[in-house]
């Protein structure tokens, strides 16, 4: 049963990961392309957190970690470039 669970979220999260890529490639924006980054770590944090439910172990739950505030820090570092940018030129 578990192999079914791993199967289908593997699916689910290459279709998103494939989508994401997508978006980080023709993304109008720079905006559009920070969102997907961040969306790319929490896919990537996501895939670490099924193959360690799979596998029973803890070893990545530190790199889980890692990713998801590189993620974080990154997306909120960008937001206030581009807030301080918007402000800037008015």
């Amino acid at each position: 049963m578990m192999e079914i669970a791993v199967a289908v979220a593997a699916v689910l999260l290459s279709t998103a990961a494939a989508g994401t890529l997508y978006r980080l490639a023709k993304g109008p924006s720079l905006l559009d392309r920070v969102v997907a980054t961040d969306v790319l770590l929490a896919i990537v944090a996501a895939s670490l957190a099924v193959e360690m439910a799979y596998h029973g172990h803890l070893d990545n739950l530190i790199l889980m970690v890692i990713v998801s505030l590189v993620g974080f820090i990154g997306a909120v570092t960008v937001a206030r470039f581009a807030t301080q940018t918007a402000e800037h030129g008015k």
